[in-house]
């Protein structure tokens, strides 16, 4: 038995959504405290390179890690860039930046190589501090933290809350943040969202190494950090809500042909593609394949708020779709790599679904005894992969070599093996 596996069993120490049990975290007789000022203040907002160039320094000469967070304008503007960075360290205090303002901030990430940056839900922001130049070299990811100690609730306000005792005020996660100048509660909101970062860190670092995973925690953070950049999506128009009611090849170039319109148009005037034109349309556009703008305009979607020239663009590209040769037309569903659905395979392979049964239920045993999810113990793609096409001799070296090639880190390949083993051994599997 791990470590871990004996804290999960002692119930008294369970993690269940508050504070660390041993680090004086907030009690259920403790009202939690709002947070509603920065520590020094609401710092001023970084837009050109003088003060950049002040900031850069101030932040090297800092001790410690370093809290990064960044603001998006989702549903707002088109892409996922960055439009304000947020970060705070010891000895250098906050720092709001304007990367609009400030598009190159490669000097600051370089200025902090080898510091260890605290994010939450790194996952999220790094994509759009890779577009400006900011890529850590060591992590700390909160969220991560709290899901593999067991915390129910991982959202930042819910985890300052549980461990640190404040309440942050979270109204607005959601609004432009590509608008200038950026109103003052805006401001402190963004603020307030990196000064108990590194708080949070610490406490989290303890709770992990009292459970014996704080190892497999830094082994998920490097894993974050050694990951190369997402390839683009095949084919994202696929991914259009409501896409599953579009089953005949003509109606599917449809999709494709309103959507690579939508995306050219959102791309040009820097907008969400939603407020383009909606998936909803898209769908409804390509179930009744107009052949008229009048016949469109009477969809919905397509209404009477929308001009002429417009209706004229969305018709051509169902036009276009319309006109294409049968060999042109896109194939019903997406080629899939790997295994089918798991659905399909009681037909396809009974062996195989009893065997990926067997899986499923040891691996959920054995995150339940580990207190954390079943989704951070193992992919349930790997486990899908595995049990699919499973070693040609089943025992604990394939099985951890299998693990191994499909991505799971040697803490995964060390717990899962057995269960594995014994799943793809059973009976009828």
């Amino acid at each position: 038995m791990t470590d871990a596996q004996e804290t999960a069993a002692d119930s008294s120490l369970r993690t269940t959504g508050g504070a660390p049990p041993e680090d004086g975290g907030s009690s259920a007789t403790e009202a939690p405290i709002p947070l509603l000022e920065p520590r020094e203040g609401i710092p001023p907002v970084i837009a050109d390179e003088a003060a950049l160039a002040e900031v850069i320094a101030a932040f090297a000469t800092g001790s410690g890690p370093v809290a990064v967070d960044a603001e998006r304008a989702s549903g707002y503007r088109y892409g996922q860039r960055a439009y304000l960075v947020q970060l705070r360290r010891q000895g250098a205090g906050s720092a709001l930046i304007d990367p609009v303002a400030c598009p190159d901030l490669s000097a600051l990430g370089e200025a902090l190589s080898g510091v260890e940056w605290v994010l939450h839900a790194a996952t999220q922001d790094l994509p759009c501090l890779r577009e400006i130049g900011m890529v850590p070299t060591r992590l700390f990811d909160t969220e991560l933290a709290g899901r593999l100690s067991g915390f129910p609730r991982v959202g930042l306000g819910a985890m300052v809350e549980g461990v640190l005792g404040f309440v942050l005020e979270k109204g607005h996660s959601a609004v432009d943040w590509s608008t200038r100048p950026l109103p003052e509660p805006w401001l402190r909101y963004a603020a307030l969202d990196v000064e108990l970062l590194v708080d949070l860190r610490d406490a989290l670092e303890k709770e992990l190494d009292r459970q014996g995973k704080l190892e497999w925690a830094q082994q998920e953070f490097d894993a974050i950090v050694s990951a190369p950049p997402p390839e683009p999506r095949k084919d994202p128009w696929r991914r259009t809500s409501g896409m599953h009611k579009v089953r005949r090849r003509r109606q599917l170039a449809v999709v494709r042909e309103l959507w690579q319109t939508r995306d050219r148009i959102a791309q040009r005037r820097d907008v969400s593609p939603g407020k383009v034109l909606s998936d909803a349309a898209i769908v409804e556009a390509a179930l009744a394949l107009p052949g008229t703008v009048h016949a469109l305009s009477a969809l919905n979607g397509f209404g009477h708020r929308m001009g002429r020239r417009q209706l004229e663009q969305w018709q051509a590209a169902v036009d276009r779709a319309r006109a294409l040769p049968e060999a042109q037309l896109p194939q019903p569903g997406q080629p899939v790599a790997g295994p089918p659905p798991p659905r399909a395979w009681a037909d396809k392979d009974p062996v195989a679904a009893a065997r990926l049964s067997a899986a499923r239920a040891g691996v959920s045993a054995l995150a339940e005894e580990l207190a954390l999810p079943q989704e951070n113990l193992i992919t349930p793609d790997t486990v899908r992969r595995v049990c699919w096409e499973p070693p040609a001799v089943v025992d604990a070296a394939s099985v951890a070599a299998a693990l191994s090639g499909h991505g799971a880190r040697p803490w995964q390949v060390e717990l899962v093996t057995p269960a594995l083993v014994t799943a793809l051994m059973a009976k009828g599997a």
